[in-house]
């Protein structure tokens, strides 16, 4: 079966007294209908009566970015946009955010395909003034700051490095790391802001009969959510927790980038989209993005009373666990190798992880010994040898060296703990709470 286009055809949204509800609707020809729905919980620190043109670009933009998930299925050439007018700037930036975001599903899948020809995007509404950047009702003057929290330990490093200047923690899909993540930073869940997002099970059918499945920009879903959740909270600032290693490729030599969506080439496209075309008031931007993976897992060793309940692992995300046998758990154990000793952290993982021989394939992936990094959310080749190097050096000597580490060394350049880099979106305040965190 083939598909001409994928139309998105309508959204809507309701608000009564248990919150904010949306409804989106999709469309594969005249086949294959879509129906995903989110929601937005009442919380007292909420206000749903925003103007009605700003709750419509938000919610219509969030729609662009959940097509996404819909269109990959099938990669239709045409998608078709109905509820509202795009110009030649705004269909390039989506174009660009469904070609790089889905660079790992291109590669993947073995498509071969370019930023041109990947597909066209029509529209069929004349509504110019549905563009015009619009002004929320109010600002909440206590909280400065929108953290979403992953689970895992960088947005438990950003939410502790943020905490004196008023924060308010985001969840999008509570499970138990994230939810006790906020817990264990003092946030009960009346205190957090929960949105709660539903994929179309006729997307999962259609998955488990052999369509293409695969790596969707998530972080770019979130950003388009956090501006609704700020706007409904009045918060100026949404704080994400996005490193610098995020803009290193994943495929050595191409752009391919499993992280495309949370690297910065991406959070200033977002920036100033936003900003030309929704709101102006929200301020979104990565408050780690000058430190490295190694940086922030010096921070996070500092926090130990996250240590029994944060998770970075997705292949045991449902069960909460540590899996213990994936390139994530791997990576996450080397990084905070240097800083917490070694029983401390075989008790968190459950195991001494550079102990298990299995785990080799994706050793060799994560120091830069095959032709790509593992495709997971994990720091720059250079960083993982400085962190295996620097815990070598720290914890083992020749007599007693963990299985992986006995054959290992590293002559390259160490990567710095004490240096930031300099391209970012900080402002002077929020790179001197950074600058004094890793002094």
């Amino acid at each position: 079966m083939t598909f001409g286009e994928m139309v998105y055809e309508n959204y809507s949204y309701t608000v009564d007294a248990e919150g904010l509800r949306m409804e989106f609707s999709f469309r594969l020809n005249d086949k294959i209908v879509f129906h995903p729905t989110a929601s937005i919980p009442h919380r007292p620190f909420l206000n749903f009566d925003q103007p009605k043109e700003l709750m419509d670009s938000l919610v219509f933009n969030i729609g662009m970015i959940e097509l996404v998930s819909y269109w990959k299925c099938v990669c239709p050439k045409v998608v078709r946009v109905l509820p509202h007018s795009l110009d030649s700037e705004q269909v390039r930036f989506w174009k660009k955010i469904y070609f790089n975001g889905l660079g790992e599903f291109f590669y993947t899948n073995g498509i071969r395909a370019t930023i041109d020809d990947f597909m066209t995007i029509e529209c069929e509404c004349n509504n110019p003034d549905a563009n015009t950047p619009s002004t929320m009702k109010s600002f909440n003057q206590a909280t400065n700051y929108l953290v979403p929290i992953g689970g895992g330990k960088d947005s438990v490093v950003t939410l502790e490095l943020l905490r004196n200047q008023g924060v308010r923690p985001l969840i999008m899909n509570p499970r138990g790391a994230t939810t006790m993540c906020a817990e264990r930073g003092g946030f009960s869940p009346e205190e957090t802001l929960i949105i709660n997002r539903r994929i179309d099970s006729t997307l999962l059918g259609l998955n488990a009969k052999g369509c293409l499945n695969g790596h969707t920009p998530f972080s770019a879903m979130l950003a388009f959510y956090t501006l609704l959740a700020a706007t409904l909270a009045g918060v100026r600032n949404v704080a994400l927790s996005n490193e610098n290693s995020a803009n290193e490729s994943t495929v050595a030599g191409s752009t391919v980038n499993h992280q495309y969506s949370k690297s910065l080439e991406f959070e200033n496209d977002f920036r100033t989209y936003v900003a030309k075309y929704v709101t102006a008031n929200v301020n979104y931007f990565s408050f780690l993005r000058p430190l490295s993976e190694l940086q922030i897992a010096m921070l996070f060793s500092r926090h130990d009373k996250y240590f029994d309940v944060f998770k970075s692992c997705n292949a045991g995300s449902k069960q909460d666990i540590w899996c213990g046998r994936c390139a994530k758990c791997l990576f996450a154990y080397i990084i905070l190798s240097p800083f917490i000793e070694p029983d401390r952290l075989n008790a968190i993982f459950g195991k001494s992880m550079l102990d298990d021989c299995e785990l080799r394939g994706y050793f060799e992936e994560l120091t830069g010994h095959t032709e790509s990094k593992p495709f997971e959310c994990v720091g720059t080749i250079s960083e993982v040898n400085t962190a295996l190097m620097m815990a070598k050096r720290r914890w083992y000597t020749d007599s007693h060296m963990p299985a992986l580490l006995r054959a290992f060394d590293y002559s390259g350049e160490m990567v710095s703990t004490e240096t930031l880099f300099n391209d970012h979106n900080l402002s002077a305040a929020e790179l001197g709470i950074l600058k004094a965190s890793i002094a």
